[in-house]
This record gives structure tokens, sequence and C-alpha cells, in this order.
């Protein structure tokens, strides 16, 4: 018999063995098979092609030519990081049937493995030029993405529709579109037409830059308005709707508008563009959108937006906001945010400029402009102001994280949005905004205010719309030539650290935030326009017109009850849900302090939850300061 061995020796005797192991897999190398962008011109104008006749399948067939300067390899680009959204959201999964020929003869391409928005090919001898050809298959449903054709109108993105040569500066490349609709329709768009015929109508040959960023709208049922009578360039609002009589706005409700495009004039002092038109589709079946560009905008609204005006206050922020980005966010653009190409991945650092002051113009120029009453504006304020006074996620993610958020999220909706945060540069920055003004206001005597660092900032070089980008440094230096102050240090506490909520800007400004058992009339609108029951600061939740829950606040009653978005409720305290039957019975509680009792379904389990809360009903509010400066009422007054 063999003796056996002690354990340290039979380990000794095995190690060489690991030893010897073979090493594993290393990394295969990455090389960069796509030239980086240059700022050359490419050869010649490519002639885009694309029939939009085909509203019943929604299916855009696109024929594009593209001069070539020679044999050898050529990579074509379909465009990926989106200026607007800011993420690469380019829809390469609807691109479809791609066939690239030259001289009749079919060539092979190739995707490229790691930029899989590239596209290889090896031009032949003799080619003068390529022509590709494909389809965007457009979503027929919601849940394929956002809807962009109807039998009544479609939104025409040229991004979608179009491939584009590697190696140059978009601005570099000359593109010459040509549009196909559906017979008797009509279109808006920032460009200028060359010629119609055979129910196609060409445009000017523009920079591929410049085509991507005027769009399209058109629709069955048009309008036309001109915002700008004898101005100084044209301002037009465009608009397509479902039914013809969604077109008939009143003309009280056009003067608005009117007052829009003066109140902007006054603000900025210049304009930077030779024409900006407003596309608006007034509709419930494309799918909804608020898209900026330098001199037009894609905006998309219920279609009781001018019939039943008075019910709509929540959705007449947006065309103030998109015109805006026309100064903000499209003339001036944060330097890490402006791209060559629409390959180069952009950075968001100054997300809290471009959209955080531009969502603050936004309400004010609507209030200014008589879009938003001076209460809708203050109501609106204290909606926002109550939800970063309750953003739970504040304690331990800095705004300027957020400015990631639209590539980590993407948009997608979250299961604790009050404390993951999304995107809440856009109003937590209005709230920066506003502390900034007020505290101009308040440092000068009101001689002077955030009007001067918009003119200053934004409205330099009147009539150029060439690009100008600017840094943190930039920014905080503009607000010195205002009023001398610790701007960066300012800044620097709001965007980029941790702490309580800016709600200084309400307090100089003359108010206060506080709740009430009633919700004002802009709640109540917004409420309905969402089908929404929002009993965000009372019992935590945000029910839809279903009774599933959309929202949960983090560390509220019913987050600490154990309840979750998707969690249906049933029945409160032993009857039929209904919303108001919550809301009463938040009431009751109050006087009789017994939990709320809810029977909710969660998949296909059901159960009872006691929710201990006795406070009643809230709803946010301003309440005006005795004794104080109204600055608040000093910034939404319209200017003479």
């Amino acid at each position: 018999m063999r003796r056996a061995l002690p354990l340290f020796a039979v380990l000794a005797c095995a190690a060489p063995a690991f030893a010897q192991a073979s090493p594993g897999p290393q990394p295969t190398p990455i090389a960069q098979t796509v030239p980086d962008a240059r700022d050359v011109p490419y050869p010649g104008v490519i002639r885009l092609h694309v029939d939009a006749s085909d509203t019943r399948q929604a299916i855009l067939k696109v024929r594009e030519t593209i001069p070539v300067a020679g044999p050898g390899p050529l990579v074509l680009l379909y465009p990926q990081w989106l200026p607007g959204k800011h993420a690469p959201r380019g829809a390469i999964d609807k691109l479809a049937g791609l066939v690239i020929t030259a001289g009749g003869q079919k060539l092979e391409w190739k995707r490229d493995p790691v930029e899989v928005y590239a596209f290889h090919i090896d031009v032949p001898a003799g080619a003068s030029e390529i022509t590709a050809e494909f389809q965007f298959v457009s979503p027929t449903a919601s849940n394929q993405g956002r809807i962009v054709v109807t039998p009544e109108m479609l939104n025409l993105q040229w991004e979608q529709v179009a491939l584009y040569p590697a190696g140059h500066f978009t601005r570099q490349i000359t593109v010459e579109p040509t549009v196909r609709l559906p017979d008797g329709w009509k279109f808006g768009v920032a460009l200028d037409v060359a010629r119609q015929a055979g129910g196609e109508t060409t445009f000017t040959p523009t920079p591929f830059e410049t085509l991507v960023d005027s769009p399209m709208f058109a629709g069955r049922y048009f309008r036309q308005v001109d915002l700008d009578p004898g101005g100084r360039s044209p301002v037009r609002l465009n608009m397509v709707a479902d039914r013809p009589e969604l077109l008939e706005a009143k003309p009280e409700q056009i003067a608005a508008h009117r007052r829009l495009v003066q109140q902007a004039d006054r603000l900025y002092g210049a304009r930077h563009y030779d024409r900006y038109d407003f596309l608006l589709a007034i509709t419930d079946r494309l799918g909804g959108i608020g898209m900026e560009h330098h001199r037009s905008s894609e905006n998309g609204v219920k279609p009781e937006y001018f019939t039943e005006w008075e019910k709509m206050a929540p959705e007449r922020d947006l065309l103030p906001h998109e015109y805006t980005h026309s100064w903000n966010g499209k003339f001036r653009r944060g330097a890490d945010l402006w791209t060559p190409d629409y390959r180069t991945p952009m950075r968001n650092s100054l997300m809290w400029v471009y959209e955080g002051q531009t969502q603050y113009w936004g309400y004010v120029l609507a209030a200014r402009s008589g879009l938003l009453s001076k209460q809708d504006a203050l109501d609106a304020f204290a909606m926002i102001a109550a939800t970063y006074d309750n953003r739970a996620g504040r304690a331990w993610k800095p705004l300027i994280d957020t400015t990631n958020d639209p590539i980590t999220i993407a948009r997608r909706p979250e299961p604790w949005r009050s404390w993951q945060r999304s995107e809440d540069y856009y109003s937590e920055g209005l709230l920066i905004w506003l502390d900034a003004d007020s505290l101009i206001r308040e440092r000068t005597g009101g001689r002077k205010s955030l009007d001067d660092f918009a003119r200053g900032f934004f409205g330099v070089d009147d009539g150029d719309w060439t690009v100008k980008t600017y840094t943190f440094e930039d920014v905080a230096r503009a607000l010195n030539a205002v009023t001398p102050y610790d701007w960066a240090g300012f800044l620097d506490a709001r965007v980029n650290r941790t702490g309580p909520a800016p709600l200084d800007g309400l307090a100089r400004g003359g108010y206060r935030l506080v709740y009430s058992e009633t919700p004002s009339a802009y709640q109540k609108a917004d409420d309905a326009n969402r089908e929404a029951t929002d009993l965000t600061y009372s019992l935590g939740v945000t029910l839809d017109k279903d009774a599933d829950l959309t929202a949960v606040q983090w560390d509220s009653p019913a987050f600490k009850a154990g309840l979750r978005i998707s969690d249906r409720v049933i029945a409160v305290n032993g009857e039929a849900y209904k919303s108001d039957r919550l809301k009463d019975a938040l009431t009751a509680a109050k006087a009789d302090r017994k939990p709320i009792e809810l029977l909710v379904k969660s998949g296909e389990r059901y159960r009872t939850f006691a929710v201990p809360y006795f406070e009643g009903l809230r709803y946010p509010k301003l309440e005006r300061v005795a004794g104080t400066a109204a600055r608040l009422d000093a910034i939404l007054a319209p200017r003479p």
C-alpha cells in the first residue's frame, strides 16, 4: 500500500500543472477602418430622391446618387449621433433593402463590425458615381418607435433617409434633395424650392448639415400663417392636422404666436436665420415631438390645441422653447457638443445651459407673449419647484451627471425616476437660471437682468448663423459682464455638487413654495392632458387612466408600504377604484387617522397594502410673500 502524502505535499505536486496551463484568450485588436472627418469639400453634388407617397404601409423609398472621385474603398455612413437628441439614436434598424450599384453593376457592401452605422464598398474603375437604394421602413405601431407617417400627414427627417460619405465634415457635403408626396399634399420646410414637376419637389442644393437640420412636415390638411408680416426675415407657422377643422385658430390665438416672435426679438435683439419655419402637427396619430433646429422646429401638440385653448395651457410653452433654441443650442452651442459629422460622439456637459436656460426662456416668453397667463406660468414654476424640492436622487447624483442621461437612459421609462433622476438639467436648470436672474436684479436694483445676458451672449453678430461654441468659462465671463459676482462658484455649486434644490430664485422673486389641498387650474389641465391622477406630494404616486402606477416617489408613504411602478390599483378601502374615490380616501384619512387600504394587482398576484398616510391632499402652488419685491412678476411681464 502506498503511503498517503500530506495535503500540502499534494498541493505542491499539483502546482506545476497549473503553472504550465495556457494563458487563455487575448483580445483581437480593433482597427479603425472608417476615416475621420476632415474640413474639406466632398467632390460633386449628391442627388437624394425620397418617395414618401406610400402612407398606407409607411415605407419611404430612397434612391441616392453619390459622385465618386475614382476607384477604391469608400465608406458610407448612416447618421448616428443626432443633434437635438444628444445621443446615438440614428434609426438604422429601420434601414432595409440596401442595394448599391455603379454603372448598373451591383456592388457588394459590408457593414463595419465595430462601427455598425458604416458600410464599406469598393468603387470599380471607370465609375463616376454610385447609386444607393434602400427603404426606410417607418414604424406602423408605437411599440416599434415613433410613428412618422399617417394617412393624413408625415414627418420627413432627412437623416433617416440618407447615407453620406465618411471623411468629410457634413457642412462640406452638398446634397440636392427631391421628395415625392401624396397627391394634393402641402408641406412646410426651411428649404428653398428649385422646381416642382410631375408630383415631385426638388430643393436647391444645400450642405448635408443644413439638410439634416431642415425636416419637413407635410399633410393632407395644411395651413401656413405668416407670424411676422413685413418683418426682416420670414417667420411662418406651418400646420398639419388630423382633420381640417383642427386648423381653425382664432385671431387672438394667432396674435399670441405673433407676439412670441416680437418678444423674442426684444429679448435677443438679433436673428440668426434667414427664415424660420415652425412645423406644428396637431394630432394624436403622429408620434409626439419637440425638436429644435436652427431655422425651424418640429412640434407636436394635441388635437385640441386651438379648439379647446383654455385646456391646453400645458402645451403652450413648447413653441417658445423650441424657438429659443435657434439662439441657444443651435447658434450658440457647448464646445464639446458640437461635432463635425454624425459619427463623432457628443458630450453633453453644458446641457444645463443649452436646455436649462431654454426651458427658462420657454416659460418666460410664453408668459410675455400671452401664450400663457401670468398665473399659469407661476403655477408651472410651482410644479417644477416642488419636483426638485422632493427629488430624492439629488442626495447622491449631481445635476451635471444627468447630462449623460440622453445616452445612458435614452428616455426609456425608469422604475424609480425620483431616485435615479432623468435629464433633470432641463427643469432643475430652469430653477438655476431663475436664481441667476433674480440675483442679477437684486444686485443691480432692477437695472439689469438675465435679459442682458441673453442679448450679450446669444444676440451677438446679428444676421450670422454660423455656429459659435462656448465653454463653462465663457458662460461665467458673460454673466460677470452683466454684473460682477463669483458666477463660476455660483454655477459650480448648483451644477457640479449635491445639495438642496435651487429655490432661492423664488424667494428673491417674491414667492415661496407651499402646498394646497386643491390643484391649480394649470395642474388640472396637465393631469387631464396626461390622463393622470397625480398624488406625488401626498400618497407619493401617479396613476394613469387604467389605474396603473406610472410613478412612485422614493421614500414616500406608498414607497414605504411596498408599492411599485406597474402595480394596478383595483380597490380603495374595499370599493372599486376611481380617481375621486382615492382622493376622497386621502382626505378622510386626515380626519379618522386610518391607513388607506389599496387592493393591488401585480402581474397575476393580488395583494392588499395598508398605507399609513394622514396629511391629506397636497398640490404645489406659489404664495406671494408680503413686503418683498415682486421680481418674478417683472420677469414674466412683456417687454415694451
